[in-house]
Protein backbone atom coordinates (compact mmCIF):
# COMPACT_ATOMS: atom_id res chain seq x y z
CA UNK A 1 0.00 0.00 0.00
CA UNK A 2 2.35 2.50 1.35
CA UNK A 3 5.02 1.72 -1.92
CA UNK A 4 1.89 2.07 -4.31
CA UNK A 5 1.34 5.14 -2.92
CA UNK A 6 4.64 6.59 -3.37
CA UNK A 7 5.08 5.77 -6.69
CA UNK A 8 1.16 7.25 -7.71
CA UNK A 9 1.82 10.95 -6.99
CA UNK A 10 -0.87 11.83 -9.49
CA UNK A 11 -2.54 14.80 -8.09
CA UNK A 12 -4.92 16.01 -10.62
CA UNK A 13 -8.12 14.00 -11.11
CA UNK A 14 -8.69 13.04 -14.27
CA UNK A 15 -11.80 14.28 -16.71
CA UNK A 16 -14.43 11.79 -17.61
CA UNK A 17 -12.78 11.99 -21.28
CA UNK A 18 -8.91 11.09 -19.49
CA UNK A 19 -10.52 8.44 -17.17
CA UNK A 20 -9.74 4.50 -17.88
CA UNK A 21 -12.64 2.98 -19.62
CA UNK A 22 -13.27 0.54 -16.72
CA UNK A 23 -14.84 -2.45 -17.32
CA UNK A 24 -19.07 -2.96 -17.35
CA UNK A 25 -19.20 -6.28 -14.41
CA UNK A 26 -18.65 -5.72 -10.69
CA UNK A 27 -14.61 -6.84 -9.56
CA UNK A 28 -14.92 -10.18 -7.01
CA UNK A 29 -15.15 -9.03 -3.47
CA UNK A 30 -15.82 -10.59 0.17
CA UNK A 31 -19.58 -11.48 0.80
CA UNK A 32 -19.27 -11.20 4.51
CA UNK A 33 -17.41 -8.81 7.36
CA UNK A 34 -14.41 -10.47 8.36
CA UNK A 35 -14.96 -9.30 12.34
CA UNK A 36 -18.51 -9.68 12.63
CA UNK A 37 -19.46 -12.00 9.96
CA UNK A 38 -22.52 -9.95 8.10
CA UNK A 39 -23.15 -9.45 4.66
CA UNK A 40 -21.32 -6.07 3.36
CA UNK A 41 -23.77 -5.86 0.57
CA UNK A 42 -27.22 -4.65 0.55
CA UNK A 43 -30.04 -4.99 0.98
CA UNK A 44 -29.51 -4.21 4.97
CA UNK A 45 -32.17 -4.13 7.98
CA UNK A 46 -34.77 -1.64 7.84
CA UNK A 47 -33.59 1.49 9.68
CA UNK A 48 -30.45 1.63 8.95
CA UNK A 49 -28.12 4.66 7.12
CA UNK A 50 -25.26 4.66 5.45
CA UNK A 51 -22.08 7.18 5.14
CA UNK A 52 -18.80 7.39 2.70
CA UNK A 53 -15.84 8.69 3.66
CA UNK A 54 -12.14 8.60 2.44
CA UNK A 55 -9.31 9.29 4.78
CA UNK A 56 -6.32 8.14 3.07
CA UNK A 57 -5.11 4.29 3.34
CA UNK A 58 -8.39 2.77 3.38
CA UNK A 59 -6.92 -0.55 5.61
CA UNK A 60 -6.64 2.21 8.65
CA UNK A 61 -9.67 3.71 8.19
CA UNK A 62 -11.66 1.28 7.77
CA UNK A 63 -10.56 0.18 11.21
CA UNK A 64 -11.74 3.31 13.10
CA UNK A 65 -15.29 2.86 12.10
CA UNK A 66 -16.21 -1.12 12.49
CA UNK A 67 -14.98 -0.08 15.86
CA UNK A 68 -17.76 2.10 16.97
CA UNK A 69 -20.92 1.17 19.12
CA UNK A 70 -23.71 1.26 16.41
CA UNK A 71 -21.83 0.61 13.80
CA UNK A 72 -23.63 -2.12 11.55
CA UNK A 73 -21.10 -3.42 9.43
CA UNK A 74 -18.08 -1.26 7.15
CA UNK A 75 -16.88 -2.01 3.23
CA UNK A 76 -13.46 -0.62 2.33
CA UNK A 77 -14.39 0.38 -2.17
CA UNK A 78 -13.65 3.32 -4.27
CA UNK A 79 -15.43 6.72 -4.96
CA UNK A 80 -15.66 9.98 -6.21
CA UNK A 81 -14.22 8.76 -9.98
CA UNK A 82 -15.09 8.21 -13.53
CA UNK A 83 -14.14 4.99 -14.01
CA UNK A 84 -16.84 2.06 -13.57
CA UNK A 85 -15.48 -0.57 -11.66
CA UNK A 86 -12.16 -0.24 -11.27
CA UNK A 87 -9.36 -2.20 -9.96
CA UNK A 88 -6.76 -1.27 -7.24
CA UNK A 89 -4.06 -1.30 -9.61
CA UNK A 90 -6.50 1.67 -11.84
CA UNK A 91 -7.50 3.52 -8.68
CA UNK A 92 -3.75 3.60 -7.41
CA UNK A 93 -2.47 4.69 -11.16
CA UNK A 94 -4.50 7.98 -10.84
CA UNK A 95 -6.09 7.45 -14.31
CA UNK A 96 -9.65 6.75 -12.19
CA UNK A 97 -10.14 9.93 -10.31
CA UNK A 98 -11.57 7.49 -7.46
CA UNK A 99 -10.53 7.73 -3.49
CA UNK A 100 -10.20 5.11 -1.18
CA UNK A 101 -13.28 5.01 0.42
CA UNK A 102 -15.17 3.69 3.60
CA UNK A 103 -18.65 2.56 3.45
CA UNK A 104 -20.49 2.59 6.87
CA UNK A 105 -23.49 1.28 7.80
CA UNK A 106 -24.79 2.61 10.92
CA UNK A 107 -28.29 2.15 13.34
CA UNK A 108 -28.75 5.87 13.65
CA UNK A 109 -30.78 5.35 16.94
CA UNK A 110 -27.24 4.10 18.24
CA UNK A 111 -24.67 5.98 16.83
CA UNK A 112 -25.64 9.50 15.44
CA UNK A 113 -24.13 10.93 12.06
CA UNK A 114 -22.06 13.66 14.19
CA UNK A 115 -20.51 10.94 15.80
CA UNK A 116 -19.28 9.18 12.49
CA UNK A 117 -18.22 12.94 11.35
CA UNK A 118 -15.91 13.59 14.72
CA UNK A 119 -14.47 9.93 14.19
CA UNK A 120 -13.76 10.69 10.15
CA UNK A 121 -11.79 14.63 11.01
CA UNK A 122 -10.22 12.85 13.89
CA UNK A 123 -9.09 10.09 12.33
CA UNK A 124 -6.75 11.87 9.90
CA UNK A 125 -5.47 14.99 9.18
CA UNK A 126 -7.30 16.80 6.66
CA UNK A 127 -5.72 19.77 5.56
CA UNK A 128 -3.12 17.98 3.44
CA UNK A 129 -4.83 17.96 0.30
CA UNK A 130 -4.13 14.68 -2.21
CA UNK A 131 -2.43 12.88 0.27
CA UNK A 132 -2.63 11.56 3.77
CA UNK A 133 1.46 11.01 5.23
CA UNK A 134 3.66 9.59 3.18
CA UNK A 135 0.90 7.88 0.95
CA UNK A 136 0.87 10.41 -2.15
CA UNK A 137 -1.82 10.97 -4.85
CA UNK A 138 -5.53 11.66 -5.43
CA UNK A 139 -6.80 8.18 -3.85
CA UNK A 140 -5.62 9.22 -0.68
CA UNK A 141 -7.59 12.42 -0.57
CA UNK A 142 -10.19 13.73 1.97
CA UNK A 143 -13.79 13.16 1.16
CA UNK A 144 -17.52 13.20 2.80
CA UNK A 145 -19.97 11.99 0.06
CA UNK A 146 -23.10 12.10 1.93
CA UNK A 147 -25.73 9.60 0.72
CA UNK A 148 -28.70 11.75 1.71
CA UNK A 149 -28.79 15.56 0.87
CA UNK A 150 -30.50 16.09 4.14
CA UNK A 151 -26.79 15.25 6.05
CA UNK A 152 -25.13 18.10 4.14
CA UNK A 153 -25.59 20.69 6.39
CA UNK A 154 -23.91 18.64 9.41
CA UNK A 155 -20.84 18.05 6.93
CA UNK A 156 -20.92 21.89 5.89
CA UNK A 157 -21.26 22.67 10.28
CA UNK A 158 -18.51 20.00 10.90
CA UNK A 159 -15.81 21.56 8.52
CA UNK A 160 -16.92 25.07 9.79
CA UNK A 161 -16.20 23.88 13.64
CA UNK A 162 -13.49 21.76 12.87
CA UNK A 163 -11.92 24.50 10.54
CA UNK A 164 -11.87 26.98 13.39
CA UNK A 165 -10.26 24.59 15.88
CA UNK A 166 -7.63 23.68 13.76
CA UNK A 167 -6.95 27.10 12.92
CA UNK A 168 -6.39 28.14 16.27
CA UNK A 169 -3.92 25.18 16.50
CA UNK A 170 -1.73 26.23 13.27
CA UNK A 171 -3.04 24.64 10.55
CA UNK A 172 -4.01 25.46 7.07
CA UNK A 173 -7.38 25.16 5.55
CA UNK A 174 -9.31 22.22 5.22
CA UNK A 175 -9.08 20.07 1.63
CA UNK A 176 -11.55 17.93 2.14
CA UNK A 177 -14.13 16.93 -1.02
CA UNK A 178 -18.06 17.36 0.35
CA UNK A 179 -20.21 15.90 -2.30
CA UNK A 180 -23.08 13.82 -3.07
CA UNK A 181 -22.13 9.96 -2.88
CA UNK A 182 -22.31 8.66 -6.12
CA UNK A 183 -21.43 5.01 -7.18
CA UNK A 184 -19.53 3.13 -4.79
CA UNK A 185 -17.37 0.34 -5.87
CA UNK A 186 -16.13 -2.55 -3.76
CA UNK A 187 -13.11 -3.18 -3.96
CA UNK A 188 -11.19 -6.11 -4.14
CA UNK A 189 -11.68 -9.09 -1.30
CA UNK A 190 -7.80 -8.97 0.33
CA UNK A 191 -8.65 -5.07 1.11
CA UNK A 192 -12.06 -5.98 3.14
CA UNK A 193 -11.45 -5.82 6.75
CA UNK A 194 -7.36 -5.79 5.61
CA UNK A 195 -6.22 -5.23 8.96
CA UNK A 196 -8.12 -7.78 10.91
CA UNK A 197 -7.24 -10.17 8.91
CA UNK A 198 -3.42 -9.10 8.48
CA UNK A 199 -2.94 -7.58 12.12
CA UNK A 200 0.59 -6.34 12.06
CA UNK A 201 -0.20 -4.65 8.37
CA UNK A 202 0.26 -0.98 7.18
CA UNK A 203 -1.81 1.82 8.30
CA UNK A 204 -0.41 5.47 7.68
CA UNK A 205 -3.13 7.25 9.18
CA UNK A 206 -2.55 9.53 11.70
CA UNK A 207 -4.82 12.70 13.27
CA UNK A 208 -4.03 15.93 14.36
CA UNK A 209 -4.31 15.47 17.80
CA UNK A 210 -6.94 18.84 17.32
CA UNK A 211 -10.24 17.79 18.83
CA UNK A 212 -13.64 18.22 16.87
CA UNK A 213 -15.85 20.30 18.60
CA UNK A 214 -19.26 18.77 17.37
CA UNK A 215 -21.63 16.55 18.56
CA UNK A 216 -20.78 12.96 20.41
CA UNK A 217 -24.57 11.88 21.67
CA UNK A 218 -26.17 9.14 20.52
CA UNK A 219 -29.19 9.24 18.17
CA UNK A 220 -32.61 8.98 20.64
CA UNK A 221 -34.49 5.74 19.27
CA UNK A 222 -37.69 6.30 17.32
Amino acid sequence: MSLLGLLSKRTTIPTAAEALAGRGEAIPTAERHFVNGRAIKPPFPDGLRTAVFALGCFWGAERIFWKLDGVYVTAVGYAGGSTPNPTYEEVCSGRTGHTEVVLVVYDPAKISYEALLKAFFEGHDPTQGMRQGNDVGTQYRSAVYYTDPADRPAVENAVAAYSAALRAKGFGPITTEVAPAGTFYYAEGYHQQYLARNPGGYCGLGGTGVSCPIGTGVAAAS
